[in-house]
């Protein structure tokens, strides 16, 4: 019987291409997002696209739903869906904030929440959320998406200890740059968010270092996260945690070599120079 994988923001980059991943790796492949026209052409690769908001309380039980009335069984759940909220605390709306957790933590929860019942009797189950390495790394303008990503790692690492005893393993995954639209569209939003004098230069600065993620020699296709998620679906002992792409494990490491101060220097550093090239 063909194992069965649910992924959500299956729509574009590191989501569509773990659909791709898992669906030749054998899964039974259901692309969750809230938009199914932009995942109609993974229906032609054997997976099955889902229009689903993970806002919305009845968009995710119907999902879990429609997936055990199909195939009887969940056996890896994908965390991808999130978005990048950046601004400056002191002008950010809590309206937004609150929105930034709800996609990037609250939905990632409630989702795991109604999977588990199934997980748990089957004895069998993955969990694997995406955060980044800026789960474990911070910036500037960017309170709440890493407060959200910090909130993904420490949520994650409860839960492995949590699920362990009943055969389900929680995986974590830390992407670095990659290229998808996730850092335009987080450029787009910080822009937007901002209009407080004090703070232009810093966003005139984020904003330019945000664009160019996705653009330098290091970063990624969303293709090589796929790969790792994949791996970390089938693996037999999967790891707890994989940095993966983008220059993510030399990040992470510089991170720990340095104090607090000592990354708040370097990554200020870091951003003037991006800024002038």
């Amino acid at each position: 019987m063909a194992k069965t994988a649910i992924v959500t923001g299956a729509s574009a980059g590191i989501g569509e291409a773990t659909c791709l991943a898992l669906v030749e790796k054998g899964f039974t492949v259901y692309a969750v997002a809230r938009r199914a026209d932009r995942m109609a052409h993974l229906a032609d690769k054997g997976i099955v696209p889902v229009s689903a908001d993970v806002t919305a309380d009845a968009s995710m039980v119907a999902l879990v739903d429609k997936v055990i009335a199909a195939t009887g069984r969940i056996d890896v759940l994908v965390n991808n869906a999130g978005y990048g909220s950046y601004g400056a605390l002191e002008e950010v709306p809590m309206e937004e904030a609150r929105r930034q957790f709800d996609v990037n933590i609250f939905g990632l929860a409630r989702l795991t929440q109604l999977v588990l019942p199934h997980m748990r009797e089957q004895r069998s189950g993955r969990i694997i959320n995406v955060s980044s390495v800026g789960g474990r790394i911070w910036e500037p303008l960017g309170a709440w998406y890493h407060a959200t990503k910090f909130a993904v790692e420490g949520l994650s690492d409860s839960l492995r200890a949590e699920l362990r005893p009943h055969g389900i393993a929680v995986v974590v995954i830390q992407p670095g740059a990659i290229r998808t639209e996730w850092a335009a569209i987080s450029a787009d939003n910080l822009l937007q968010a901002s209009s407080i004098p004090a703070y232009q230069e810093q966003v005139r600065i984020g904003a330019a270092v945000l664009r160019k993620a996705d653009e330098t020699r290091a970063a990624s296709p969303p293709s090589t996260v796929a790969r790792t998620i994949a791996k970390a679906a089938t693996a037999r002992h999967p790891r707890t945690r994989y940095a993966t792409g983008g220059g993510a494990r030399s990040v992470l490491l510089f991170n720990r070599l340095l104090t607090d101060r000592g990354w708040d220097r370097a990554i200020t550093a870091a951003y003037r120079s991006q800024a002038r090239q």
